[in-house]
């Protein structure tokens, strides 16, 4: 580093008469209105030029107390437009853990529910937005901190949801309302299909702590579609608007997310067809083939474990004289009990076409699996084929479903079909 580059001047604080806040819409898919608006730091110069102060709250060299003396100033200018209105819109106000635990350590006050009560609004039109950090203090005590908060009316959301601070354990004792996914999980998604995975993952976690999902740095429409695919509730981003210094109409972006909630139900509807058309063809094949009756002829020798190698090696013969019948989807085919138990190898596709076995899999138990439950229960008298959710093969990485359908009274046979584009 040179010697005129670490003589570098702290900056300055912006000056308050430049100081602004700024307000970002945030989207209901539900109700396709606006819900509430982030609050975001800017700095208007006397030219009318604007700028973030986002580099300002994250630059070291600036002392907190002046960092936090600036946000105070934001909160309060936020909060009182807000209460210029009869019904406030909601509001979304960014906190550092940090600042939130020193201060309350300190004084015992919490400066937010100060300010609402200044200025006379509901707690409950304020969602407190903990920020990503590094946290060095007792997460315990900061999750006591937060209940206050939430006692008095206030929605918790964590931001930036898969960055270092947001973990798991650390998202269970805040309990937030909001879960916000950060947006380079959300871009990466469109490319790569593990991070979908991972965003997927989220949408499981915000409805297992009683929490809605929040996607944020939505930008394009194909952003929108990802937001709706992975089971978002609420959207934000420069596809609808950029932080502006004032409210916009709520129903202002309407239009634009029922035309993707449209396109979604459509394609949900172009996929269901789908399956219901395969599940059928498969069904078929496996009667033209004889290969129900032939099961079904052994059933008995199955179900009997003394037979074991021998049942399984009769399995695998019926299987192998119907897979090359198979279309292109079909990655896998297998041979079960209603308990689990797999009876057959595995009959896999190889990448030209051809299959080969996999014996080792022969006594497996697959009831742990998620899906397999339904998959198996009730499955006497039944004859109708059931489909599993998507998911990722474990071997292969694919997105893939499992259809299964039932063979005489105790036998289930399961195939491993990839997930078309539609």
């Amino acid at each position: 580093m040179t010697e005129q580059a670490s003589a570098r001047t702290v900056p300055l604080s912006p000056p308050e008469e430049q100081i602004a806040a700024y307000y970002q819409p945030i989207l209901a898919l539900d109700t396709r209105r606006i819900v509430g608006y982030e609050v975001l730091g800017r700095q208007v110069d006397e030219n009318g030029g604007v700028k973030s102060l986002g580099p300002f709250f994250t630059d070291s060299r600036v002392d907190v107390s002046e960092q936090i003396r600036i946000d105070r100033l934001l909160r309060e200018k936020a909060i009182a437009k807000a209460g210029t209105f009869p019904e406030p819109p909601s509001i979304f106000l960014n906190l550092k853990p940090s600042w939130i635990y020193r201060h309350y350590k300190l004084t015992g006050e919490l400066h937010t529910l100060q300010l609402l009560d200044r200025y006379g609004i509901d707690p409950s039109r304020v969602c407190i937005e903990i920020t990503e950090e590094e946290f060095r203090g007792s997460f315990l005590e900061l999750g006591e901190i937060i209940d206050i908060y939430r006692k008095q009316g206030c929605r918790i959301a964590i931001d930036d949801v898969g960055s270092d601070f947001s973990s798991y354990d650390r998202i269970a004792q805040l309990r937030p309302h909001l879960l916000k996914v950060d947006i380079h999980l959300m871009k990466r998604s469109a490319s790569h299909d593990g991070y979908l995975g991972v965003l997927r993952s989220f949408s499981t976690l915000a409805e297992q702590i009683g929490a809605s999902l929040l996607v944020e740095g939505v930008e394009t429409r194909q952003d929108l579609r990802r937001a709706i695919q992975i089971g978002a509730r609420y959207v934000q981003g420069y596809l609808f608007s950029p932080a502006e210094p004032d409210f916009r109409k709520g129903d202002e972006f309407a239009r634009l997310i029922e035309e993707e909630l449209e396109e979604h139900r459509q394609l949900l509807h172009r996929t269901e067809h789908y399956w219901v058309r395969r599940a059928a063809e498969l069904f078929r094949s496996m009667h033209s083939n004889a290969v129900h009756q032939e099961l079904e002829a052994e059933e008995h020798r199955f179900q009997a474990e003394e037979e074991g190698t021998a049942a399984s090696d009769e399995a695998d013969c019926i299987l192998q004289r119907w897979v090359p019948y198979l279309d292109s989807f079909c990655l896998r085919v297998y041979l079960c009990l209603d308990n689990g138990t797999q009876i057959s190898s595995n009959h896999v596709r190889n990448p030209d076409g051809s299959w080969h076995i996999e014996s080792e899999y022969r006594g497996s138990d697959w009831s742990w699996r998620p899906y397999f439950i339904p998959h198996l229960s009730q499955i006497e008298g039944r004859t109708d084929s059931k489909l599993s959710p998507q998911y990722a093969d474990l071997n292969t990485r694919r997105w893939i479903r499992t259809l299964s359908i039932p063979v005489g009274r105790r036998l289930v046979l399961f195939l491993d079909i990839v997930e078309p584009v539609l």
